[in-house]
């Protein structure tokens, strides 16, 4: 891009140069000619905007629309496809914090208070003072049979692969889990050089491929697993149920961006789409699943093992829990993905109809671990549309131990939602494998950015906490946040998500709502234990 704009720019200057010695109204136009070459190289030699970098000039059309949007477009962008009010101000909050400017607001707040959805955390009459605040809280990670347990922190970067992502969306990412402590999730595309290589914590996502691990035909790799499992920088494994963008559904990267490389880290052939099942081979029930956790565990060097899922049939994530009880086999972390939770490219489907969002997820699986008394084995991840330090104190409210963000990482990598991800021609190099686009990400630049993200996120809910009079996410419950539910009608989580008390799931009689779940589940298969006729 550098030499063809450089080589034109000097071109065009030549020719009005020449021109202008018989033709002197040509002498405005060179001027012109060299203060957009100016812009141009000033766009090409810098590396804080990467749509500026791959399109200079041009680029710049988007910061002019977005200075008009609020005074002469704002009827029209209403209806645009950037999403709700809250979802515009949240990413404009993620921008701001990526950048550490000011993220303050003029004229208070910005919602109406009277819709219904609306929510708010109540804070004390007696806050806490800075010095009386954890900081920087850690989860530590890991049950009875972990070796090696890992003290996370309570934000980390999500799910997203690399062939998805580009190698310095990777690199930039992974760099930033570096800087500010926090770690960094493979996705299910396999362990790449660039999750490892700025030294960053890797949680190693396993899908329904095994990329990574895998045989020629597919199959689960035990022996590959092993060897990468090993890795220092792998501090913990999580096998991929199901995805909240598309559950039950399986995954797909276009032949397009399967490179050489992409083919030799998912060990897969180049030149054909990549798909991977909507289900796994390495295991068929909930037992089967329990012993695979226990051989990863095994094979890792006793490293923390859980599970990521979108919660479908209640009954046959609480035959998970009645498997693990059964064989005293307990994964360290389970990940919950709301059925909100965001992809490249879904079945429309898919991404608006299946799956339960995540905050009734959310509670859903809170309550069942704890009604069957495993709840201090295991850790709670919570995964969907997390972008600030509110949707932080939320998840923490209804369960959640800790929170994963894809979404809002990938804004502060400076995505732009052009909606071109399962097309190879993200104009920001973030979602693409075609070096144009993808060398005018700077990682240098950009991990900065990934880490100030995410450090101001977790001050914000840090704040947010002491004003509530709360020290510590554990001590955040249910009855913290309220809801309006109606026009002149308020509900707190706890009436909304009514808490289930410890071990009741463990006998009868059940509490009212779960007798028939609990029935229903079973250790042995995912099938329901009553036939209905």
């Amino acid at each position: 891009m550098k030499a063809k704009f450089i080589s034109t720019s000097l071109l065009v200057v030549l020719l009005l140069g020449w021109g202008g010695f018989y033709y002197p109204w040509l002498w405005p136009l060179l001027v012109l000619a060299l203060l957009i070459i100016y812009l141009g190289l000033s766009d090409l030699y810098q590396t804080q905007h990467s749509l500026r970098r791959n399109f200079p000039i041009v680029g710049r059309m988007r910061w002019l629309a977005e200075w008009l949007r609020p005074k002469v477009l704002q009827y029209f962008v209403e209806s645009d496809t950037s999403g709700t009010p809250y979802n515009r101000l949240s990413r404009n909050v993620i921008y701001q914090r990526a950048k550490k400017v000011n993220d303050t607001t003029p004229f208070g707040t910005q919602l109406n208070v009277y819709d219904v959805g609306y929510e708010w955390l109540n804070h004390s009459i007696a806050p806490l003072p800075p010095h009386k605040i954890d900081h920087h809280p850690r989860v530590k990670v890991g049950g009875p049979d972990c070796k090696q347990p890992y003290s996370a922190s309570i934000f980390n970067v999500s799910a997203m692969s690399y062939g998805s992502l580009s190698k310095n969306a990777i690199l930039a990412l992974n760099a930033g889990a570096k800087r500010g402590g926090f770690a960094h999730n493979t996705g299910e595309g396999g362990l790449s050089p660039y999750h490892l290589e700025p030294g960053g914590d890797v949680i190693w996502q396993i899908g329904t491929g095994y990329f990574s691990c895998r045989h020629a035909d597919g199959t689960f790799s035990y022996e590959a697993f092993a060897e990468r499992a090993q890795h220092p920088n792998v501090k913990m494994i999580e096998v991929k149920l199901s995805q909240g963008a598309k559950p039950g559904h399986g995954g797909i990267l276009p032949a397009s961006k399967v490179t050489d490389e992409i083919a030799k880290i998912r060990l897969v052939e180049k030149g054909k789409d990549v798909l991977s099942p909507p289900y796994h081979t390495a295991f068929s029930t909930p037992e089967e699943l329990v012993n695979f956790i226990k051989k990863l565990r095994e094979l890792s060097g006793g490293k923390p093992i859980g599970f990521k899922l979108c919660i479908g049939q209640k009954s046959q994530f609480l035959s998970i829990c009645k498997a693990m009880l059964k064989h005293n086999c307990f994964a360290d972390f389970i990940t919950v993905d709301g059925g909100e939770g965001g992809t490249g490219a879904a079945p429309l489907e898919f991404s608006n109809s299946v799956g339960m969002p995540l905050r009734d997820a959310l509670a859903f699986v809170s309550d069942a671990l704890n009604g069957f008394g495993i709840k201090k084995h295991i850790k709670i991840i919570a995964s969907g549309k997390v972008h600030t330090g509110f949707d932080l104190v939320k998840n923490f409210a209804l369960g959640a131990d800790m929170c994963n963000g894809a979404r809002a990482m990938m804004l502060a990598l400076g995505c732009i939602q052009a909606l071109e991800c399962n097309t190879n021609k993200c104009p920001t190099g973030v979602a693409t494998q075609d070096p144009k686009l993808y060398s005018g990400l700077d990682v240098s630049d950009k991990h900065v950015r990934v880490a100030n993200y995410q450090s101001e996120t977790i001050k914000a809910a840090v704040e947010l906490m002491a004003a509530a009079g709360i020290d510590h996410p554990d001590h955040l419950h249910r009855s913290h946040i309220y809801r309006r539910v109606s026009a002149n009608q308020i509900q707190t989580y706890a009436e909304m998500y009514p808490h289930v008390l410890k071990s009741s799931l463990l006998e009868a009689p059940y509490p009212k709502d779960w007798e028939l779940l609990v029935m229903e589940a079973q250790a042995e298969s995912f099938d329901t234990a009553i036939k209905y006729a």
